[in-house]
């Protein structure tokens, strides 16, 4: 391992060591975000730019690291910025954090990975591997695997990084959006669990089937073939 590679791979160590050691995590929850939504919002009134520029670097280091409080973040970017703006943040800001941990993992943590989730992802990397853009789009609009393990296993696969990122910017914009609507009514949340219906996830098993829909007709048309 170069250089380059063990100074970034320590940036990364002690940052996700200094967020579990002052206990950060305790400013991503649903009753954190709520006292400290009117300040948020004042603050926002005044420094338009910063609030934005901050929020988005907090979201994307997030993402890139895997650490808690995705969701607490998509419904402090309904609350801040309202349904629409707050949706395009925050999927601006996933896709990126994303991506950033699609490359780590390609570039710099390929054998760690492989040692610590290799046989959780042996049948995520084959489909990624021989279906591309339709299953990744899949796996991003239905929630069968953890977001953060299906960027790790992307990056183990030779599937394209513009591939990717096209796959995830889109297939996270149907979950992005009820969160962050929901944020935007934070005052009548009571929990997280009770976000997502029923409903609201069949709605998403729906798209994920029309988004699979291509790559099930190539392998049948090969197996006919």
């Amino acid at each position: 391992m170069n250089s380059k590679k063990i100074v970034i791979s320590l940036v990364g160590i002690v940052v996700v060591a200094g967020f579990f050691y002052f206990d950060l995590q305790r400013f991503l929850t649903l009753t954190a975000l709520k006292a400290n939504r009117q300040a948020l919002l004042d603050y926002y009134a005044v420094h338009k730019l910063v609030t934005v520029a901050g929020f988005m670097a907090i979201y994307i280091v997030q993402t890139a690291l895997s650490l808690p409080g995705a969701a607490i973040l998509s419904l402090a970017a309904g609350a801040i910025f309202g349904s629409i703006t707050g949706t395009l943040y925050a999927i601006i800001a996933a896709t990126a954090g994303a991506t950033l941990a699609f490359l780590v993992t390609r570039y710099l943590l390929r054998d760690a990975v492989l040692k610590r989730f290799g046989s959780r992802l042996e049948g995520m990397n084959r489909e990624l591997e021989s279906r591309g853009f339709n299953y990744l789009l899949f796996l991003r609009l239905v929630p069968v695997f953890p977001f953060f393990l299906i960027n790790l296993a992307a990056g183990l696969t030779r599937l394209p990084l513009r591939t990717f990122f096209l796959a995830t910017m889109l297939g996270i914009i149907p979950g992005g959006f009820v969160f962050v609507n929901a944020g935007a009514s934070l005052a009548t949340i009571d929990s997280l669990s009770g976000i997502v219906s029923p409903r609201v996830l069949g709605s998403f098993a729906l798209l994920g089937l029309f988004a699979l829909l291509p790559a099930v007709y190539s392998r049948l048309k090969s197996k006919k073939g």
